[in-house]
């Protein structure tokens, strides 16, 4: 059964657009410590961003067990996507660290920079580059993509046609290139816009990523067997 068109509203336009507002009001006039408490580790904006990542998950779950895996090449792009999503998702719990409070491994606190039971805080090749690619494909695919398919889809590989995003990302893509625009903007002058701009980035780029998983459970599942 199709969504509403309400909903799919609300999930592509107004909850991106208003979630940022409400950062760039709540993080500007909201009392410091309150906005601190916010941004903080294992803060609210944390917890969020494992929500929609767990979400996600799901989502791909799903679809990799309802959709037609005679297609290789796509079952493997949506386990592939569901791997993704659970590793981040463990990651910014530190797999559990978070909520049950146990403590780290001695010898584990001396290669993990925070002393958290993760890996991204132990090389750069687990944080830094993994975020670079993503934030790099949500650039490409919520913005460069949709615009070539309005203007020049012929410039496209035609092959990949069912994985491209629509148009209908460049809005939540265009969030995440302007916090880091910003973020850059920030760390020149010393003067932030947003705390914890990384954070930020972050649960816009998951938001993102969760959108994208929507898409292809709608592309792969059949209407009548989704509803």
């Amino acid at each position: 059964m199709k969504p509403p068109e309400s909903l799919h509203k609300m999930l592509w336009l107004w909850i991106p657009v208003c979630v940022f507002l409400a950062k760039l009001a709540g993080e500007n006039f909201l009392y410091e410590g309150h906005v601190a408490w916010i941004v903080s580790e294992n803060g609210p904006y944390e917890i969020v961003q494992f929500c929609i990542l767990v979400i996600a998950f799901v989502i791909a779950l799903y679809t990799l067990i309802g959709m037609d895996r005679s297609n290789r090449w796509m079952a493997f792009w949506i386990a592939l996507a569901a791997l993704c999503c659970l590793y981040v998702a463990g990651e910014e719990v530190s797999w559990g660290q978070h909520f049950l409070k146990w403590s780290t491994p001695e010898y584990w606190q001396g290669v993990n920079d925070q002393g958290e039971t993760n890996f991204h805080n132990t090389s750069s090749w687990l944080d830094q580059k993994p975020r670079l690619l993503l934030s790099i494909g949500v650039y490409v695919g919520g913005i460069i993509i949709p615009l070539l398919l309005m203007f020049k889809p012929s410039s496209l590989p035609q092959q990949f046609l069912a994985i491209y995003p629509t148009r209908e990302f460049i809005i939540t893509a265009a969030i995440c290139l302007f916090i880091k625009i910003v973020d850059k903007i920030g760390e020149a002058s010393g003067s932030h816009l947003l705390g914890r701009n990384a954070e930020s980035e972050e649960m816009f780029l998951f938001y993102f990523v969760l959108l994208y998983l929507l898409l292809m459970k709608k592309r792969l599942i059949p209407a009548t067997k989704g509803a």
